[in-house]
């Protein structure tokens, strides 16, 4: 078994907050960490329909039927139980709640409203780099990340990747969308996902997606948003300052997983990808997706964005950290060209005067310092 990053960060949580949330993908290892941190709690899963009836139709019995150390799996299914969940940890100091659930703004949405000041909120996604580093499933080329991905039953079971991943979209389909928002045509939806592969790393178009797909435009933007609840894509801002230039002001669009992005642009291997015309997005979408793990895997809320301006001047990422930003560029090549460094020279030409921090991420094997840039190998990305 890999062991998560973020079972200290919980374990310790749960000596000074009686509720704590755990959010997440399907499928990224939620129900096995916590059922691993905290063995002496009893276990319900709702998706299990009889105990998902009798939480809605008498949510007082419920609780006291599982005793004071509760692990309640997916509980967006019941989202009135939250309120039930909030006077049973006002009423006894001793009441203990995990909760887990795989759909982000809907579940969070009702935890913020009921169980205010009361829940400690985490997020766990697929296996980080980090996490994989030194386990049997390490694998020592990038491009395997990039068309494997990083979900843990494809490692745990040892899966034929592709296959699972195809039909993860399928399952998710069938169950989540619906349960999400009533979309008619799943065929469409499953064309729109598809269409959101092939746009990873690129600013979100929703009348470009619209006039693609024969929707408009609300639609497609409704559809991303579905995307995200299921915590399958996520949308990183532009980061503004007060630069004489205008900035971009729309996000760009990744994937939690570029092992589901791949196989939805039907990259079948490693061989394949290297000639893929998406090949360096999606190493820009593990790079920025893995440091986003590393902040949640440590119970911290990323603060990161990109940087674009008018002209096309670009920096991938940017770290919006209290002692400056942190500038990181992506590049996928293993060698390390100085045309690399173009985008991170002209963002230190506009601090000039002020404090600001350089980074290279690259698909090379060394990590260095170049003149005032950090130059970092792709599996480095905790040293950031």
């Amino acid at each position: 078994m890999i062991r998560r990053k973020l079972e200290k960060v919980l374990k310790k949580a749960a000596g000074n907050n009686q509720v704590l949330s755990v959010m997440g993908p399907r499928q990224s290892g939620k129900t096995t960490l916590v059922k691993m941190v905290f063995p002496d709690y009893s276990y319900i899963n709702l998706e299990d329909p009889s105990l998902r009836r009798f939480a809605s139709e008498d949510p007082v019995s419920f609780i006291k039927n599982f005793g004071n150390r509760i692990i309640i799996d997916e509980t967006q299914y019941v989202p009135s139980l939250f309120s039930y969940i909030q006077l049973s940890v006002d009423q006894d100091r001793q009441q203990r709640f995990i909760l887990t659930g795989s759909q982000n703004f809907h579940l969070h949405g009702k935890i913020s409203q009921s169980l205010a000041g009361r829940v400690a909120m985490f997020s766990l996604l697929p296996f980080s780099v980090e996490e994989m580093k030194g386990s049997a499933f390490e694998h020592k080329e990038y491009e395997s990340y990039l068309v494997k991905g990083f979900y843990p039953r494809i490692y745990d079971r040892k899966l034929n990747a592709l296959k699972w991943l195809n039909d993860y979209v399928l399952n998710y389909i069938e169950r989540d969308v619906r349960q999400l928002q009533n979309i008619g045509d799943l065929n469409k939806f499953g064309q729109f996902l598809k269409l959101c592969a092939g746009s990873a790393g690129q600013l979100v178009n929703f009348s470009s997606f619209g006039n693609e797909m024969g929707i408009s435009y609300h639609t497609a933007q409704s559809w991303l948003s579905v995307l995200e609840a299921s915590f399958i894509v996520f949308r990183l801002y532009p980061y503004h300052n007060n630069f004489k230039k205008r900035m971009i002001k729309t996000p760009k669009l990744y994937f939690y997983d570029t092992g589901l992005a791949s196989s939805l642009l039907g990259i079948k291997s490693a061989a394949e990808l290297q000639l893929h015309f998406a090949k360096g997005s999606l190493f820009e979408n593990m790079i920025i997706a893995d440091i986003l793990k590393n902040s949640l895997n440590r119970g911290l809320k990323p603060d990161v964005y990109f940087w674009r301006d008018s002209t096309g001047n670009e920096v991938d990422l940017i770290l919006d950290d209290p002692g400056g930003p942190v500038a990181v560029e992506i590049k996928s090549g293993r060698t390390i060209d100085p045309g690399f460094f173009k985008n991170l020279n002209y963002w230190r030409s506009l601090h000039s005067g002020r404090e600001s921090k350089e980074i290279l991420v690259y698909g090379g094997d060394l990590s260095q310092t170049r003149s005032n840039t950090k130059v970092l190998s792709w599996d480095k990305l905790t040293r950031i």
